[in-house]
């Protein structure tokens, strides 16, 4: 076959470093709005992007030959010189190393966006790590607690 033909949904969640609240509404619209160009610019398409003082939810539609990590690497290297940059008072802005990427079929993707742009109201009930590690075992991802926030 000539040609390469995928649909790679995937919903990414990470957190900024020791999950410091940092990501303020002073920020936040234009720091979202910034990741989506940045998937856009490697071929991608950002679906949803939104999230909480300390974590970030995307749904993104990558190309075939770009790599979550890849796509996570350069999303959030760009993200946090852009906030250092514009924002000086955020100096010490950073987001965690690891992250959490799950498969979403596209008979789940309206289900995954309502999820995330619900993400202010479902953490008046939960905590990013409780969420978190809800998602790990949802999906089946083998974890040991006692390491995940090291």
């Amino acid at each position: 076959m000539p040609h390469t033909y995928s649909s790679l949904l995937v919903h990414v969640v990470f957190s900024t470093k020791g999950r410091v609240r940092s990501i303020d509404a002073g920020i936040r619209p234009d720091l979202l709005a910034y990741m989506g160009g940045i998937v856009r610019e490697m071929r991608g398409v950002a679906r949803v992007i939104n999230g909480t003082e300390d974590h970030v939810h995307m749904l993104i539609s990558l190309p075939a030959d770009i790599s979550v990590a890849e796509c996570l690497r350069v999303v959030k290297t760009n993200s946090s010189r852009w906030v250092h940059e514009r924002f000086p008072h955020h100096r010490s802005f950073a987001w965690q190393t690891g992250y959490g990427a799950f498969s979403v079929s596209a008979s789940n993707e309206r289900q995954v966006i309502k999820y995330i742009q619900d993400q202010e109201r479902h953490h008046r009930r939960m905590t990013f790590e409780e969420e978190f590690i809800a998602l790990l075992r949802k999906h089946g991802i083998a974890f040991d607690e006692r390491f995940l926030w090291k």
